[in-house]
C-alpha cells in the first residue's frame, strides 16, 4: 500500500497493497515473475477465473459436456470458493507477510512450487487422472500449506497481532477439506460452503474496511480536503463484531428468524459504516472509488441474505451471489489492480482500461443476481447468465491482458 500505514490489530496493512516502504531484503536476481507472490498468483487467478466461469456456463446451458471431478454444480462452487479465491489470498499474503514480519519473502523456486501446487489442484478438479482421494489431497494441501506458512511467519517474527489472519486461513483450509469429505461421500456441501463464505465476508469486512477509508483519506488529503474520514473507531470494531455474530449464526442455524435478523442488522450497520467514509467524494479517482463499491456489495449481501432467510426479496442463492460475484469480484480486482500498479513502480491511477475492468465485473454481478430462477431455466435465463459470464469473466481476462505484462516484467523502479 502506501508509505502511510493503517492499523489492523495495531499494525499496518498498507504496504502489502502498494509496495512503498517495504523492508530491505537481499537483491533478488531470478525471474521477475517469481520475485513476489502477487505476480504468479494474481495472473494465474485471473486467467483461471475468466476461463472457468465461461466453461461453467457452457456446461449449464448444454453447449458442452465434460467429465469433471465433481458434478458441474459442485465443481463450479468448489472452483470459485476454493480455486480462484485461494490464489488471490495467497498472492496477497505472500506479498504482505514480509512487510508485516520483516522476514524474507517466498520467492524463486519455493514460490514456483506453491504456484504449481495450486495449478495442479485446478487441473485435477477439471480432469482427474489420479484417484479421487489423491486428487482431493493435492487440492486440499494448498490451503493447508498456505496456513502453515502464515503461522510460521507469525511465530518466527512474534507477530501475534496477525494471528486472526492465521485463524481465518486455517478455517478456510478446514472448509475445503470438509467440502471434499462431504462431496466424495455424496453428502451435502452446504456447511463447508457457508463456512468459506463466512470467512470471506469477515476478510472483506476487516481488511476491506481498513483499506477503503485509508485510501480515501489519503486521496482527499492530497486534494487538501479538510473533512477526512476516520480510519477506525470503536464503532468500526462493534460493526465487525456484528458481522462476526451474523455469520456465526448463519453457519450454525442457517434458516432461523434470529439468523435473518442478525444478518440484516449487520448489513445495515455495514452500509452505515460505508456511508461514513464519504466515497462519493472520490469520483475523480476510480482506483479509490471502486473500493467503496466493493465494500458496498458486502453490506448489500448481508442485508439480502438476512431478508431471504426471513422470506423477503431475493432467494438465498441470488443473495449469496451478491457476495461471490459482487463483493468478492469487485474487491479482489480493486486490490489486484492497485497492488499491481504500486508494486511494479507505476502511478496509482486507473486508466480507461482499468475502469473498463471495474465496469465489466459490476455489470456481470448485476446480471447474475437478477437472472431468473436457474432451477427452471428459460431462454431469458440463459441469455442473462451468458451475458453475465461474458462480462464478469471479461473483467478478469482483461486484467490478465492489461496487467499481465506488468506482472511478468521487472518493476519500473528496480
Amino acid at each position: 500500500m502506501s508509505g502511510k500505514e493503517i492499523p489492523i490489530a495495531n499494525q499496518s496493512v498498507v504496504a502489502q497493497v502498494e509496495g512503498d516502504d517495504e523492508p530491505t531484503f537481499p537483491r533478488y536476481t531470478g525471474p521477475a515473475f517469481l520475485s513476489y507472490g502477487f505476480r504468479p498468483f494474481f495472473l494465474g487467478a485471473a486467467l483461471f477465473t475468466g476461463l472457468a466461469v465461461l466453461a461453467w456456463v457452457a456446461l449449464f446451458v448444454g453447449w458442452a459436456q465434460a467429465e469433471l471431478f465433481y458434478p458441474p454444480r459442485e465443481w463450479h462452487v468448489h472452483e470459485m470458493l476454493f480455486g480462484y479465491l485461494p490464489a488471490l489470498i495467497a498472492g496477497f499474503l505472500l506479498t504482505a507477510m514480509p512487510n508485516w514480519t520483516d522476514r524474507m519473502p517466498l520467492r524463486g523456486a519455493p514460490l514456483l512450487a506453491m504456484f504449481l501446487l495450486w495449478l495442479a489442484g485446478r487441473l485435477l478438479m477439471a480432469a482427474p487422472f489420479v484417484g479421487t482421494s489423491a486428487a482431493a489431497v493435492v487440492d486440499g494441501s494448498f490451503l493447508v500449506i498456505l496456513a502453515t506458512y502464515v503461522w510460521r511467519e507469525i511465530v518466527a517474527a512474534r507477530s501475534w497481532d496477525r494471528a486472526p489472519i492465521g485463524v481465518l486461513v486455517s478455517f478456510y483450509a478446514c472448509a475445503n477439506s470438509l467440502f471434499h469429505l462431504s462431496a466424495l461421500r455424496e453428502a451435502s456441501t452446504d456447511l463447508p460452503e457457508r463456512l468459506a463464505l463466512s470467512v470471506m465476508t469477515l476478510l472483506l469486512t476487516i481488511i476491506g474496511g481498513r483499506l477503503t477509508p485509508t485510501f480515501t483519506r489519503e486521496f482527499l488529503a492530497e486534494r487538501n480536503e479538510l473533512s477526512l474520514p476516520e480510519v477506525f473507531t470503536q464503532a468500526d470494531g462493534a460493526i465487525i463484531v456484528l458481522v462476526l455474530i451474523g455469520v456465526l449464526t448463519w453457519i450454525a442455524q442457517p434458516e432461523t428468524v434470529w439468523t435473518g435478523i442478525m444478518l440484516l442488522v449487520a448489513g445495515l450497520a455495514s452500509v452505515a459504516r460505508l456511508l461514513r467514509w464519504g466515497g462519493w467524494r472520490t469520483w475523480r479517482e476510480p482506483l479509490v472509488l471502486i473500493l467503496h463499491v466493493g465494500y458496498g456489495w458486502v453490506g448489500l449481501f448481508l442485508i439480502a441474505l438476512g431478508a431471504s432467510i426471513l422470506g423477503i426479496g431475493f432467494s438465498v442463492e441470488n443473495a449469496v451471489h451478491l457476495l461471490t460475484t459482487g463483493a468478492m469480484g469487485v474487491m479482489t480486482l480493486a486490490v489486484m489492480t492497485r497492488a499491481s500498479l504500486g508494486h511494479t513502480g507505476r502511478p496509482r491511477h486507473a486508466d480507461r482500461l482499468t475502469v473498463t475492468i471495474y465496469l465489466l465485473v459490476n455489470i456481470g454481478a448485476f446480471l447474475r443476481i437478477f437472472a431468473p430462477n436457474l432451477d427452471t431455466p428459460t431462454t431469458l435465463t440463459h441469455a442473462m447468465l451468458g451475458l453475465s459470464a461474458l462480462s464478469w469473466s471479461g473483467a478478469y481476462l482483461l486484467f490478465a491482458l492489461v496487467y499481465g505484462p506488468f506482472l511478468i516484467r521487472p518493476s519500473l523502479d528496480e
